[in-house]
């Protein structure tokens, strides 16, 4: 199949990159190599992927519709993975028009692009934000998700509206996922694994908010990628394991939490990392930030009766992966 996965420089979509590529499948990846973090490591990730004949990459801005459009029109795709968005919960508060290019117009080039098309299958990066403050858990697809405390949360929801809408009036399958606090090789510099692990290995304080008195249920990269590949096979027909609504028994549509379905307390994962990498960190404890939330924990109840596959790699597990694989990239 020819599959566009968006976001391909981008920690998640490069995985899921590679994965379609060893399975066979022609992969066109796009990605604009923002500089919202070093440009150099989005470069570093393509270079794992550039020597398949079947991939190719495209430098395009999701926001861009003309250029979207003929991307769309000129490959024809089977499947679409839309991965790319503009990511950060703090990001959001300081730069909030980012977030409007990207993840609000840059979703509505690609299920435009869908829709004129006629994509088989479209699946979609959601997040485990737009729980915002919810009290019960675990998180349920099913839950009112009606207050998010950042921007980046209310475009997410948003964007699980916008594919509600066209999946129902124009019968597109779509499949919405949303990960939780995904961490691993090649990971971001802004979430915690990375930014502690840098700060550790420097000598540096880390700041801990809420004075470690939060958790959150991380996810192994490898976990979040085997998920989004089973999903993507797994195309809906209008009969999604939690419809809620009378018109979803009808719409091709499906929503799923990927988590670890085990919170883990802050503290706990700052000593687990200390321990892979076998340094101790400097604590710097500090007041709950605007737009975080106390606790995530995701029911994945859903996507184990749609797929027959729950993530369970364990922290310690992961961690020491990802901290094998920062002492060898920053060589220290």
């Amino acid at each position: 199949m020819k599959i566009l996965v968006t976001g391909a420089a981008g920690f998640i979509g490069n995985f899921v990159t590679e994965r379609l590529l060893e399975q066979g499948h022609y992969v066109i990846g796009l990605d604009n190599l923002n500089d919202y973090y070093q440009v150099s490591l989005k470069d570093d990730r393509l270079k794992r992927v550039e020597h398949f004949e079947n991939f190719e990459f495209v430098k395009i801005d999701l926001a861009d519709r003309e250029a979207i459009s003929e991307l769309f029109a000129e490959h024809k795709f089977d499947r679409v993975v839309h991965l790319a968005a503009q990511a950060g919960v703090r990001y959001s508060i300081d730069n909030p028009m980012a977030y409007n290019d990207s993840n609000l117009t840059g979703m509505m080039t690609i299920l435009e692009g869908c829709r004129q098309n006629n994509v088989e299958h479209l699946v979609y990066a959601s997040s485990s934000s737009v729980y915002g403050m919810n009290k019960e858990v675990p998180f349920s697809e099913t839950d009112r998700v009606d207050h998010p405390v950042s921007l980046y949360a209310a475009t997410k929801k948003a964007n699980e509206l916008m594919a509600h809408s066209y999946s129902h009036l124009y019968n597109l399958p779509v499949t919405g996922l949303r990960f939780f606090t995904v961490y691993g090789p090649w990971g971001r510099p802004d979430m915690a694994a990375y930014k502690f692990a840098k700060k550790i290995m420097a000598g540096e304080e880390i700041d801990v908010y809420n004075h470690g008195d939060l958790s959150r249920d991380f996810t192994y990269i490898d976990d979040i990628v085997e998920g989004i590949l089973r999903t993507l096979d797994n195309v809906p027909t209008g009969a999604s394991g939690n419809a809620k609504y009378d018109n979803e028994a009808v719409t091709p549509y499906a929503l799923y939490n990927i988590g670890n379905h085990q919170p883990v307390k802050l503290m706990e994962f700052i000593s687990t990392l200390e321990e892979a990498l076998g340094v101790k960190a400097k604590l710097n404890m500090m007041p709950m930030q605007p737009g975080d939330v106390y606790t995530t924990y995701a029911d994945t109840d859903q996507l184990q009766q749609a797929v027959g596959f729950e993530p369970n790699t364990t922290l310690k597990q992961g961690l020491t992966e990802f901290a094998n694989w920062f002492r060898d990239y920053h060589n220290v």
